[in-house]
This record gives C-alpha cells, structure tokens and sequence, in this order.
C-alpha cells in the first residue's frame, strides 16, 4: 500500500525564467508547502534601463510568496535569512550554481530539474545544443546538486521526443511541461522517503552544452544544408542564428534568421551565393545544397516572412551572404 504524500515538506523554490514558473505553479495548484522562493536581483533593462522582474518573481508574489533577492549567495544575511524559513528540501530550476553552504542546508537535501537526459548536454544551454547537433530523443532529469556541474546522483528522468520541424523555443515549452510534472514526481518520493538514486555514468561520448554567445549564432555557410538547418532551428527564437548581407560596396547588413528549410542538391556555386525570384523565395548555396529563408530580420528594420522580404528588398544580385 502507498504511503500518503507529506505536502507539508517545508519547501523552498529558486529559479529565474519562465521555465522555472512552470514547476513553481504546478507546486501551488497541487498544495505543496513552498514557504519561500529564491531568484536573481531585478535588473534594468530596454531603452528606459527600467528595472527588470523575473518571471518568478513575478508568479511568486502573485501567490504573496516570501521573494529573496540576494546579490551574492554567500552573503551571511541572505544566509540567515534562508536557515530562519527551516526548510527541509530545496529545489533549483534554471538559477544558479549554489555554493556549498546553500545546497547542504536542507535536510531532505537540493535537487535541480535540468533540460536534458543527463549525463548528455550538461552546462546553460541544453534545448539548445540537443538541436543544433540534430538529436531524436531528450529530456528532463531531476538530480540532487552536489559540488559539480548538473554532475549529481540522478533521481528521476524522462524522455521527450525532438520532432524534425521543432526548434529550441517549441522544444523549450514541451520540456518545461514534462519537466514541471517530474518536479512533483521527485518531491513526492522525497517526502515517501522513497527515492532510489544513481550515479551518472561517465562515457567517451558526452556532449556539452556550454553557454552560447552571439559570436557563436554566426551561420557557416561551409557546413551542409542539414546542419545549418539545425543551427538555425536550435537558436530560435533566442539568442537567434545570423549572418551578414556583403555588396559590392563592402558595405554589410547584420541578418537574424528565425527559421528556414533545405534541400540537398548538389551545384558549384560559392557558398552564400543568393538565389531568388524576387517574390517567394529566397535560398542561400551552403555545401551541398541550399538554405530556403523562411523568417528573416534584417538589423534596424522589422522581422519579417521572407515574402514580405522581398517586397522591399530589391537588389539581392549585388549582394553576397557572408
């Protein structure tokens, strides 16, 4: 017979994006005992540096929940503070690394939800590489922290497919979702006293997921039409794949490119030469085939459909993608 589950297990959260709200909401909605939650300082932003809440701060305070905002997490205030709520467990989703006084606070311990099949795509940016290197299959993985990187004892995992149209905003969404219901997985069989965990198994082959730069977002157009798809779905919508429009004027346009398809034909054009009709279409000659832009923001003007493109972007047989 089961063992009913303690929601009295004194809770709390730390998180910052809007991945993290999901399992914090979910939390809520499903009477836990979140007794505080943890996230980033507000921070200016925009033209009018106006001051900057994060989206869990923002659910937070909707549900009148205790909001701590400390710049360093060492700092011996935030630290009693935190000891003064007495929680028994607390749970990281899309924070920061915590230092060791923090994650060993509590006595049910810390776990993380993190965006991958661990031991795969550890590190800041892991929807992101899983597509860009065309993976089938990822997932979410609950883990309690210890002193390394997403390196912990792993607790739950669940896989999740990548379909071959998805990119890393749409991936995004069904893994916060599976993620969120794996958060509640994990702290019920914490509360059961009922969890078996497992060493992360260390192999050749684990790739990285380090996070991504702008100067990184750069489209080789060297590389075949397949990768350069990848690396465009896997930046959308952020921080977004680019590249730069080059006319004979050595004059250059900075280009964001939110989503495109290929095709594999074989030519002897120079990479980044630009073919189109003017009107519908617009394809860029990469190894082995071709890059058809389907959503395309040239720097100071509009994001726009590659038809609406076109429209006001007349003289593309003077320029050459760079």
């Amino acid at each position: 017979m089961a063992t009913s589950v303690n929601k009295n297990i004194r809770i709390i959260y730390m998180g910052t994006p809007d991945f993290a709200v999901a399992p914090l909401k979910l939390l809520i909605e499903n009477g836990y005992n979140v007794v505080a939650v943890v996230t980033v300082p507000d921070k200016p932003a925009g033209r009018g540096q106006k001051l900057q809440q994060s989206a869990v701060k923002i659910y937070a305070q909707t549900q009148n929940l205790p909001v701590l905002q400390p710049q360093k997490l060492r700092d011996e205030e935030f630290l009693n503070e935190l000891r003064s709520y007495n929680a028994e467990l607390f749970i990281v989703v899309a924070f920061r690394m915590l230092p060791e006084v923090v994650w060993k606070m509590p006595s049910n311990g810390t776990f993380n939800l993190h965006a991958s099949l661990l031991p795969q795509y550890r590190g800041a940016a892991p929807i992101n590489w899983a597509v860009i290197n065309g993976e089938k299959i990822t997932g979410v993985t609950t883990f309690f922290i210890n002193n390394e990187i997403d390196m912990g004892k792993i607790i739950f995992s669940e896989k999740v497919e990548i379909n071959h149209n998805d990119n890393a905003g749409t991936l995004h969404d069904r893994l916060m979702t599976t993620g969120a219901a794996l958060v509640i997985k994990t702290v019920d069989a914490i509360a059961r006293k009922n969890v078996e965990i497992q060493q992360q198994s260390e192999c050749e082959d684990i790739k990285p997921a380090p996070k991504i730069f702008k100067e990184m977002c750069k489209i080789n157009w060297s590389q075949s039409a397949e990768e350069i798809y990848n690396f465009i779905r896997g930046l959308s919508p952020y921080p977004t794949a680019w590249c730069e429009f080059a006319n004979s004027e050595k004059q250059n346009i900075s280009a964001k490119i939110y989503s495109a398809t290929y095709e594999n034909i074989e030519h002897n054009l120079p990479f980044g030469t630009i073919k189109s009709d003017g009107k519908s279409f617009l394809k860029i000659a990469c190894n082995g085939g071709f890059v058809n832009v389907t959503d395309i923001h040239l720097s100071g003007k509009k994001r726009l459909l590659i038809r609406e493109f076109l429209t006001g972007f007349r003289d593309l047989e003077n320029y050459l993608i760079k």
